[in-house]
């Protein structure tokens, strides 16, 4: 896929509507940019906040432990 966008003054610049659907982009999300050696600029959505990360490494039979809990 490739589409273009153009630079503003301020450094700004408008993600193609294709990419942000493909990537489910919504408003706040927020991205990463690497810049390879061989000048390609790599961009990773950074979409998922900790909390929705709750659970995902979670045992079979085992209860949750709540977020107040693991700073203990």
């Amino acid at each position: 896929m490739s589409n273009e966008s153009t630079l503003t003054s301020k450094g700004q610049t408008t993600i193609p509507k294709e990419i942000r659907d493909s990537l489910s982009m919504k408003a706040g999300d927020r991205m990463t940019f690497t810049l390879m050696p061989d000048a390609t600029v790599v961009m990773r959505v950074k979409s998922r906040h900790v909390a929705d990360l709750a659970g995902v490494l979670r045992k079979k039979g085992r209860k949750p432990v709540p977020l107040e809990q693991l700073s203990r």
